[in-house]
């Protein structure tokens, strides 16, 4: 019987979902608020989640970011009235597993969580590497050729999205909607000023630079071709 966590404030539509998925055999916790979903999804162990994006006290993709965050691998479902490409494309990045808009066939969602709780468990990264640069998730501390790198919560999480995506050129809305946790706005500088200033805590002077700007593009992290 797998435990199944569901946060949903729609009282009709968390029926819908908890009915379906208890026909199918699965034990069910339901909350109807972002905040009381997170505690409980950091504290349950539960084998998948359905999110709902919309949600009091704290929105379905910043639960998702902090859940992933925290180390949380937990698979999860995100379902939502928001159907457009872009919302669907942020709930993914944001470390949704699969996304559903609603209105939604109850089979179907149950069809997909089968899908969710098939999937073999990822093994949990605890230190990121690359090349001489060291991110350790659980310590929250950052080394570069041995040396410890003081970094900001902020910087910590921007620099642990580049290493998780190393080598990758990554735009400036991939970074800001990533890392932020909402829609990128061309007209500020505030990627290009946390960057630099990330860059002159990882390099401090020290060659090659592990960050680099690729012009009219974006940021890729990683040693120089």
């Amino acid at each position: 019987m797998a435990r199944i966590l569901t946060i949903e404030d729609d009282a009709v539509t968390a029926g819908e979902i908890i009915a379906e998925l208890k026909i199918h055999g699965n034990q069910v916790d339901y909350v109807a608020s972002g905040g009381e979903g997170l505690r409980k999804a950091l504290a349950g162990n539960y084998d998948a989640i359905t999110l709902d994006r919309m949600l009091p006290e704290l929105d379905g993709l910043t639960l998702i970011m902090r859940l992933r965050e925290a180390g949380v691998r937990t698979p999860v479902l995100m379902i939502s009235a928001l159907s457009d490409v872009d919302e669907r494309i942020r709930g993914l990045r944001a470390g949704g597993d699969d996304y559903m808009t609603k209105p939604f066939a109850p089979d179907e969602m149950a069809a997909r969580i089968e899908v969710l709780l098939r999937r073999e468990p990822q093994t949990q990264e605890t230190v990121l590497r690359v090349a001489d640069l060291e991110l350790d998730l659980m310590a929250r501390s950052a080394r570069r050729a041995g040396a410890p790198v003081e970094l900001l919560p902020l910087e910590f999480k921007l620099l642990d999205y580049l290493m998780r995506h190393s080598g990758q050129v990554l735009t400036r809305t991939m970074i800001f909607e990533a890392v932020w946790g909402y829609r990128f706005d061309p007209g500020t500088n505030v990627i290009d000023v946390h960057m630099a200033r990330l860059r002159r805590k990882v390099d401090a002077g020290r060659e090659p630079s592990m960050i680099r700007t690729v012009r009219g593009c974006g940021y890729v992290l990683g040693e120089q071709p």
